[in-house]
């Protein structure tokens, strides 16, 4: 998975999308990421105020217990 961009690249597009510096299919091509990157930014920014990318959520739930990792390390 790709890092998250930087706060400060989220907050130059914010603030060229606050300065009606472009539509936002040109803001993408302006700053280099994508069109959905740039909705989804700005509908973050309208709703919560924030800029900050959200935090990390997770991941894959583990295919081997604490119990079965045990007798794992036993036979190795």
């Amino acid at each position: 998975m790709p890092a998250a961009y930087s706060n400060d690249l989220r907050q130059r597009v914010i603030d060229a999308y606050t300065a009606k510096e472009g539509s936002l299919r040109q803001l993408a091509d302006r700053f280099q990421v994508s069109l959905s990157f740039v909705q989804r930014l700005i509908r973050r920014y309208r709703n919560i105020g924030q800029v900050t990318p959200k935090p990390h959520a997770g991941g894959a739930i583990a295919k081997i217990t604490v119990e079965n990792l045990l007798t794992v390390q036993q036979l190795v």
